[in-house]
């Protein structure tokens, strides 16, 4: 609105300048030409008044032949009286003959549209010719100059009503528009809000009968002599859907409540040392690293202090070491460095797995989003990992950012804001 306002002021400033000085150009030129019918009566008065005299060269200006006594441009061929008006005639050797009005200018004359003193005062210059024996003769030039400061007061009025009623027509604009935006983003907005209640409330109804299930499979263990030989596997499978179908329910609702997070439960956060969360993931990851002949490294500062919730701040770093984990082949080495950079606390978790492709790498965070070789169901992933670390990192102020290559591995890098001591 305000490159469209913008233009179509400039555009009728441009327009009502241009139609100003085209009606003044015009008047000039209409004076230019009334007047070039007594340059020869003019040139001839003058050169008699030349020899009659005959004053010396260093004060022929004297001999200049002025027209107007009264100052009103009282032509009488023309009958105009403009006091803001000027006219000259020149002779062929671009010599002052005579003049009229109340505008003059020492300089010589030029062919042509001019302007003097700063743009005040706008001038034509006519050149006039004479026909004879076939050939056309250069008898001399018509300046007419007229004032410009009626048409720059009428501009500049004209510049104060664009600017006042430009800014008028912008604040109501603005205000429309913040209207109209509310008006059009309430419905998104309940739909939203009715989009998050739903996800809320399918993963709570979804929590009861699927531990009923877990239950059922359990007990269904412990009596193993019940079960047919041919349904173990049946039943082994129900029991691996039943915990994959858990943990998305899980997942799903701190996600719903991940988006309905308030201020009251930002202040409601705790100073904690993030050192000793991880040193103690580290204690709870060891033995899955040995299994897999994975080496688990890792180069932590002591008693770093953050401000946040222990078990959102477990969750963020427990994602992305089972992740780095689950994606590094035997033999590779994962490592986990805790530093401080000004008023931030910097945690990477770096790994030599199968790392992700460029591509991927900006889809990696969103929800239910999963690389074809990254990661599938049968490795265990969901898709909501990564997702659920960012929203977590982003609700401590902080964010996340990953670097990765095939076949390389992948870097992840958190960023939380140190707490204040």
């Amino acid at each position: 609105m305000m490159a469209i306002l913008g233009g179509s002021a400039l555009g009728v400033y441009h327009y009502t300048r241009h139609s100003l000085y085209k009606q003044l150009d015009r008047r000039l030129e209409i004076l230019a030409q009334a007047a070039s019918h007594n340059l020869l009566a003019i040139k001839a008065d003058y050169g008699k008044r030349q020899q009659n005299e005959a004053i010396d060269r260093s004060t022929s200006s004297q001999t200049r032949c002025y027209l107007d006594r009264d100052g009103d441009l009282d032509i009488p061929w023309q009958q105009l009286r403009q006091p803001d008006q000027g006219v000259e005639w020149f002779n062929g050797q671009k010599q002052l003959v005579g003049y009229a009005g109340t505008l003059s200018s020492v300089l010589p004359p030029q062919a042509g549209w001019q302007f003097w003193q700063q743009g005040e005062v706008r001038a034509l210059t006519l050149p006039v010719y004479s026909y004879g024996n076939g050939k056309e003769h250069l008898e001399g030039y018509i300046r007419t100059s007229q004032v410009t400061q009626e048409i720059e007061a009428v501009l500049n009025r004209l510049r104060w009503g664009l600017g006042i009623g430009g800014i008028g027509v912008l604040s109501l604009t603005g205000l429309g528009g913040i209207w109209l935006t509310r008006q059009s983003l309430r419905p998104i907005e309940q739909s939203f809000q009715q989009l998050q209640q739903f996800t809320a409330d399918a993963a709570h109804e979804l929590r009861s009968p699927l531990a009923a299930m877990k239950t059922s499979v359990q007990v269904m263990d412990y009596y193993p002599e019940r079960i047919h030989p041919q349904d173990r596997k049946k039943i082994n499978a129900i029991a691996v859907t039943t915990d994959r179908m858990i943990r998305l329910v899980e997942d799903l609702l701190l996600l719903a409540r991940m988006d309905t997070v308030t201020l009251a439960d930002l202040h409601q956060r705790k100073v904690l040392s993030l050192s000793e969360i991880l040193e103690d993931l580290l204690g709870l990851f060891q033995s899955q690293a040995q299994d897999k002949g994975i080496r688990l490294q890792s180069s932590l500062l002591a008693n770093v202090k953050v401000k946040g919730d222990r078990t959102q701040l477990t969750q963020i770093f427990r994602n992305l070491l089972d992740n780095a984990l689950q994606y590094t082949p035997s033999g590779g080495q994962v490592t986990l460095t805790l530093t401080v950079e000004r008023e931030s606390v910097i945690v990477t978790v770096e790994d030599t797995g199968i790392g992700i492709a460029r591509e991927h790498l900006p889809l990696i965070f969103n929800r239910l989003w999963r690389a074809d070789k990254a990661r599938s169901r049968q490795s265990g992933g969901m898709g909501l990992g990564l997702a659920i670390t960012q929203a977590l990192v982003e609700h401590h102020q902080g964010d996340i950012s990953v670097r990765s290559q095939l076949a390389v591995g992948t870097c992840f890098r958190v960023r939380l804001p140190l707490a204040e001591k």
